[in-house]
């Protein structure tokens, strides 16, 4: 039984060795989310067991945790560089499926038909503004930058402000705001998936996501040329990985323990 509870330590020593490892292979991923290994004890008993005779079992993994506590704001100075000074997540569209995905790497890029996407083409939503910039519409949609304007002038510049308002510069010097940045923020995030690609995807667990405007309410605002670092500290890391390294080498070392004290026990019946 030694052998059993060892080993379940084993399995539970490396899943926490895992998870600390992709962790530090993020620590430079932009919008990513440290997580941690949970773990929970395992006893067998029952109605007639004596309770002062029951010794556990091993252990088990209860759950693997997403810490989504604010990362360091690093500034870039490029306009379409997002990042989000609070809760909230930046709703993303696939162009193919139709799916939405939520991130907090707001590195965003224009495409040459003024659409806003990331770095893997799926479009960023925003709510529809009229002229003074103030949202007609309650449903996110993709953001659509006139590449000129109703006079024919080129356009010349994109800029994003704390409320999320997205505004064209034309050559001619006018201005037009296309677009307000919709945010999402959940019930639950630490029950959303991760889909990998800084991005993740609502849940039962989650709940579903609840729209709103940057800078109202709880939702953060927007930072312009800046981006969010990941939130994993190195050194944290470094001394759980220790940790997680001795437990794996004391559990190696109980299951050898019980393997020798098996061979001994067979010899002397032989």
């Amino acid at each position: 039984m030694s052998f059993f509870t060892s080993l379940s330590g084993l399995r539970n020593a490396e899943t926490d060795l895992r998870v600390i490892a992709n962790n530090i292979a993020n620590a430079e991923t932009v919008g990513f989310k440290k997580s941690s290994a949970q773990f929970a004890d395992l006893v067998a008993t029952g109605s007639a067991t004596d309770p002062r005779r029951s010794p556990g079992i091993g252990a088990t993994v209860a759950g693997i945790t997403q810490d989504f506590v604010l990362g360091p704001l690093e500034q870039t100075g490029r306009s379409l560089d997002l990042a989000i000074d609070g809760d909230g997540f930046f709703a993303l569209s696939n162009p193919f499926s139709g799916d939405v995905t939520f991130s907090r790497n707001g590195n965003f890029r224009l495409t040459a038909l003024g659409e806003l996407e990331d770095s893997w083409g799926n479009r960023l939503q925003a709510y529809p503004v009229d002229a003074a910039g103030n949202p007609t519409s309650a449903v996110p949609a993709d953001v659509n930058v006139p590449i000129a304007n109703g006079a024919g002038s080129s356009l010349a510049n994109v800029t994003i402000d704390v409320r999320g308002t997205v505004v064209a510069a034309y050559a001619d010097g006018s201005t037009e705001p296309v677009g307000q940045v919709a945010l999402a923020t959940f019930p639950a995030p630490g029950g959303l998936r991760s889909i990998g690609q800084t991005k993740w995807q609502a849940t039962g667990d989650s709940g579903a996501a609840v729209f709103g405007n940057p800078g109202i309410g709880s939702y953060g605002e927007m930072i312009s040329g800046a981006l969010e670092r990941s939130n994993v500290d190195l050194a944290e890391e470094m001394v759980a990985l220790l940790t997680a390294q001795r437990n794996y080498q004391a559990n190696a070392r109980a299951i050898d323990t019980a393997t020798q004290i098996s061979q001994t026990v067979l010899n002397l019946r032989s």
